[in-house]
């Protein structure tokens, strides 16, 4: 169980100002200046604290012309709130098992080899659950953490494993790899992943 993400979600929360700028993003975007003097600070300081927001994954920028606009990934908040609660859960009700075991090990390794051309393309979906969730855990970790990924961005990415783009980021999706805002997707933390280790 990997809790640096979580680790860094708090780690990223833990000032006054930064706090401050991620109350006033939940109600929508806003460009630097204007957090700037609400807070009562300079943009420099607002510069600053802001990359530690998005290194976090919690907040993302758009520029337009000379102005930089910030907005809070509302569902990457969400998840990082529900995270540790997560894992303290997770541990109360099973005991957990890393690094994976041999046994768990090779079999991860004969399922990538057997839905996996040598090319890297996925020869088919796999319909048994645990080893569709292998190929799926697979495909995004290909993924860029903390980076959004609109639709038409994330079917490209599919297409170049595997031609039903919709299927696969359905997939995504139903077992809490990703999670989807305005047609904008954005992966979760590992610890959301359904995970196969558990199955059967």
């Amino acid at each position: 169980m990997q809790l640096e993400k979580v680790v860094n979600f708090h780690k990223a929360l833990a000032d006054p100002t930064r706090i401050k700028m991620v109350i006033l993003l939940a109600s929508g975007e806003h460009n630097g200046l204007y957090l700037a003097e609400k807070l009562g600070v300079t943009p420099a300081t607002i510069t600053h604290h802001s990359s530690k927001l998005r290194q976090a994954g919690l907040i993302s920028e758009r520029r337009d012309k000379n102005t930089v606009y910030f907005s809070l990934n509302m569902g990457v908040f969400q998840s990082f709130s529900r995270g540790a609660e997560q894992l303290v859960s997770r541990q109360m009700n099973q005991q957990e098992v890393s690094p994976m075991n041999e046994e768990l090990e090779k079999f991860r390794h004969s399922v990538l080899r057997n839905f996996f051309g040598a090319d890297g393309a996925l020869k088919q979906i796999p319909v048994q659950l645990k080893k569709k969730l292998i190929v799926l855990e697979e495909l995004v970790r290909q993924l860029e953490y903390g980076k959004s990924y609109p639709e038409k961005e994330l079917n490209a990415f599919i297409k170049r494993y595997h031609e039903d783009f919709a299927t696969l980021r359905r997939e995504f999706i139903i077992h809490q790899y990703m999670y989807r805002e305005n047609n904008v997707y954005v992966l979760n933390p590992p610890e959301l992943w359904t995970k196969w280790q558990e199955l059967k």
